[in-house]
């Protein structure tokens, strides 16, 4: 390496590529957070403009309301993204009426009781049953649905008939639902065991693939994914079931309780609620989707998962960026001379390697409002659980980078005048980032794919968009390969122009 006294160390053009990294790096956070302005998305929404409910006492009032999109014809997405089903039309037409406008946030269903009970959303709407345990936690507006269960088994099935050919076979149910309920009620007299999962396409995927015998499930639910050639059918007749309702946190939003009520007499003294019933369960095979090969799903689903492939390339790199700077700023902690600093930088490393990354979303989306006494916008929450998760591991990629770096370098920095600082900056950084960037990239990677995490707050990336399309037409495996393809082109795209840049940043 040439010396140039006049300069320090090195040459004008070695301290200007010192420099670049640091300016690039720079004004690529400010372009994304400039994406991220314009683009950010909020919840679905219902206005209530022009209603006749403006003599309502909540008239002009916004309600947030939790969702589990997962339960057609209940609730779930049409082709188009939105939306739709029993609960999503009864919700906005109640909404008209009294005029209120209502945020709908989509999430699973145990996630939504947890936004609820942190006071992220007003109500929760998911074709819940009210029982005595749950009229311990929240309180309820009248019925609006009276539900029943049915078993359904596999179409090529002719083993199981009744409940009486259950022994010591596995029955798959949907946890929190109706079905689980009444599964559990008869668990012991029948002797089957039973297999708790979160969504009803996965139920009947279990057992179409012999993982289960046998689905208890509610039965509108059962009805409406037959229709959709699930590849189940019926065998035992109705049982009568419990009532559906919106839940609210015991003793708070009666107002919006009282709201629900008059709407929904309303609406049934009308004609206009046995009109959204019949829309859906009357003929259950109008409302399904076409089953046509690979590529007319793929020209369905296209909209709604370019949706989530956008939120989730904006979400990785506004999260990689906040990564990078937290990685470099505790890598050189670890390097420093600061004895304080390298245990400060030890113990963020420790935390963040050492839990899971949903436990920090959960805690972020869930735990965080019930701290601060005010709800945590999804988008900011996603980005502090990649962003910290991931900048711990980048605190290490920079730390093994640096110690790469012959430490003669620095000592020879040092010699010709250079103080501690500039030598890092001038000499050791420039060297460290060339010998890091392959690592960085590979964790840029990762953090593509853990962003498919986020699903589980009901965050709308890729993987999220793919489950809502399989819930509403039970194509399971032929959606999961199109998400599987978009996100192996994504990862090859965003790696070419990671080294694209690395090149040019490190000529």
């Amino acid at each position: 390496m040439a010396c140039d006294q006049e300069t320090g160390f090195g040459s004008r053009p070695g301290e200007s590529a010192g420099r670049a990294p640091w300016a690039m790096l720079m004004a690529f956070a400010l372009a994304l957070f400039t994406i991220m302005a314009l683009v950010l998305p909020g919840a679905s929404s219902a206005h209530a403009d022009d209603n006749p409910g403006s003599d309502s006492p909540v008239a002009g009032r916004t309600f947030r309301v939790a969702t589990d999109t997962t339960f057609a014809p209940f609730e779930f997405r049409d082709s188009s993204g939105q939306m739709v089903g029993i609960d999503m039309d009864l919700m906005r037409e109640i909404a008209k009426r009294e005029g209120f406008d209502v945020e709908i946030q989509s999430l699973g269903f145990n996630a939504a009781l947890q936004a609820l009970s942190s006071n992220q959303v007003d109500a929760v709407i998911a074709g819940m049953s009210i029982t005595d345990q749950r009229r311990q936690v929240y309180d309820f507006t009248d019925p609006y649905f009276q539900s029943g269960v049915q078993m359904a088994v596999a179409k090529s099935n002719e083993d199981v008939h009744s409940y009486d050919d259950l022994r010591g076979k596995t029955v798959v149910v949907k946890t929190g639902s109706e079905g689980e309920a009444y599964a559990k009620s008869i668990q012991e007299q029948y002797g089957f065991k039973l297999d708790g999962v979160d969504q009803s396409a996965t139920m009947y995927e279990k057992v179409k693939s012999g993982n289960a015998v046998a689905v208890i499930d509610d039965y509108p639910v059962l009805a409406y994914g037959i229709a959709q050639n699930n590849g189940l059918k019926t065998v035992t007749d109705k049982v009568p079931g419990g009532d559906y309702a919106v839940a609210v946190n015991k003793g708070m939003n009666t107002e919006f309780v009282d709201a629900f009520n008059r709407g929904l007499a309303s609406i049934r003294q009308d004609g206009e609620y046995q009109r959204i019933i019949d829309h859906y369960l009357a003929d259950p095979e109008a409302n399904a989707a076409g089953q046509g090969g690979l590529l007319q799903l793929a020209k369905q689903a296209f909209p709604a998962l370019m949706l989530g492939l956008r939120n989730t390339v904006i979400i990785t790199l506004i999260s990689f960026v906040v990564a990078m700077v937290l990685g470099f700023g505790f890598g050189l902690m670890r390097v420093g001379t600061s004895r304080v600093l390298d245990w400060i930088a030890k113990i963020y490393v420790g935390i963040f390697r050492g839990t899971p990354l949903l436990v920090w979303a959960f805690f972020f989306y869930f735990g965080v409002p019930q701290l601060i006494g005010h709800p945590v916008n999804i988008w900011i929450a996603g980005v502090l659980t990649l962003a910290l998760n991931s900048g711990a591991y980048i605190t290490e990629i920079i730390r093994g980078a640096v110690g790469s770096v012959d430490p003669g370098q620095l000592e020879a920095a040092r010699s010709l005048g250079l103080g501690y600082g500039k030598s890092m900056q001038r000499v050791v950084m420039p060297q460290a980032v060339k010998i890091a960037t392959p690592s960085l990239i590979n964790q840029l990677v990762i953090m593509v794919k853990d962003s498919s995490l986020l699903l589980a707050i009901g965050f709308g990336e890729l993987l999220y968009q793919g489950q809502q399309i399989y819930a509403a037409n039970f194509r399971v495996t032929e959606t999961l390969l199109l998400v599987a393809i978009i996100y192996l082109v994504a990862i090859t795209l965003l790696t070419w122009l990671a080294n694209v840049i690395d090149r040019r940043i490190n000529r």
